[in-house]
Parts: C-alpha cells; structure tokens; sequence
C-alpha cells in the first residue's frame, strides 16, 4: 500500500468520526475512529517498524494510541476516559524512549524544555479551574509527560534526526488541548474538527519516522 492510499485512508476515517459529530450517527464514530487508528499501526508495519529498536517502542507507543482512541469513544465515562488518558500517556513514554535512543542535542533540549515550560505553564493556567480534583493529578503528569517527548524529540531531530518526528509530536501536544477543551471546558464540534485531523496527522508522521530509523 502507498503513502499516498494509506494517507487517504486514514483522512477517510477521520472524515466518518466528524460526520458522525456532524449528524449524530454515532455508529459512524466506531467504524471510522478505529479505522483511522489500524492504519497509522498499519503503516508504521508496512514502513518497517520491526525492523530496528526505535521503529519497535514507536509501534508500542502507536498501538497504545490507538487503545486510547477506542478507549475515548464512550461519551460521559469517566473510567474508559481515564483508561484512554493512561493509554496515551503511556504511548507517550514509548515515544520518550524511542527518541532518546537516537543522537541529542543539548542546547536545543534546554531551549526547548524552557519553550514547554512557558507554553504548558499557560494551557495549565488556562485548563486546571475547569478540571476537576480526581482528573487534576492525572492531567498535570500526562502535561509533564508530552512535554518530556516534544523536548526530546526536538533535540533529537537538531542531533540529525529527521524532522517528522519533532513536527509529529508537536502536532500531537497541540491536538491533544483540542481533547482538552472538548473534556473539561467546552465540549463542541469545533474542538473535533481540527483536534481530530491534526492528531491522526501527526501519529502518521511519527509512524512514517520508522522507514527513516538507522
């Protein structure tokens, strides 16, 4: 399969999710969100995951993105959002993992480290009021989490690494203030329309990392 069909497959999935949003037809929802997940697991096979210890703890970390998907599709659950949340952040320590195995950059992990902290200091300034006391731990150490992966992933990609990994997990730290705001503070169509597009994105380009591991 090219990356062209398996882009497109992946976008036609998220397409049925947000139609689904758009019309209420929520049996949509269970056909296109874990659709669009099998394929970025998918291509990050086809593109040779297996072939190397970075492309293996990137496959982990995709696969429990996509436990996370499925695990967010129940409206109104606590317990499957919790699940979801853990799921994620464990797919996040996967990737933490992946790219510190490769070449780092110390100057550019200070400077991004600081940038994180500015930027996670304010979505936390913006999002904790609305949290509420049993999601606030679990919220504040997922933030500490993703934070950790842009840094590394930043410095990695200024030690040589190719770039789809600093844009895709940046692209993943931005999607998930979409899945955020749609939780905690206002839940709507316009959190999911470009949340959604911008994470499977991003879980494609980090998957796409793989054919470029040494």
């Amino acid at each position: 399969m090219s990356t062209m069909l398996f882009s497109l497959v992946c976008a036609a999935g998220v397409a049925l999710v947000l139609v689904a949003d758009l019309t209420g037809r929520r049996w949509l929802e269970w056909i296109g969100k874990p659709l669009a997940a099998a394929v970025f697991v998918g291509a990050a096979l086809h593109w040779g995951a297996l072939d190397s210890t970075y492309g293996r703890w990137i496959l982990l970390g995709l696969v429990l993105g996509a436990a996370g998907d499925v695990l967010l599709m129940p409206r109104d659950n606590e317990k499957a959002f919790l699940a979801g949340m853990n799921a994620f952040l464990l797919g996040h320590v996967a990737y933490v993992v992946a790219f510190s195995a490769l070449p780092l950059d110390g100057t550019a992990a200070l400077i991004a480290a600081v940038v994180m902290a500015m930027v996670l200091l304010a979505v936390a300034g913006w999002l904790m009021p609305h949290v509420q006391n049993d999601f606030r731990l679990p919220v504040l150490t997922y933030f500490g989490v993703i934070g950790v992966m842009v840094v590394v992933a930043c410095s990695a990609v200024a030690a040589g690494a190719h770039w789809l990994i600093a844009v895709g997990a940046i692209g993943f730290a931005l999607s998930d203030v979409s899945v955020a705001r749609d939780r905690f503070v206002a839940a709507g169509f316009v959190n999911r329309v470009w949340g959604l597009p911008l994470y499977f994105a991003s879980q494609m380009l980090i998957a796409a990392s793989v054919a470029f591991a040494g």
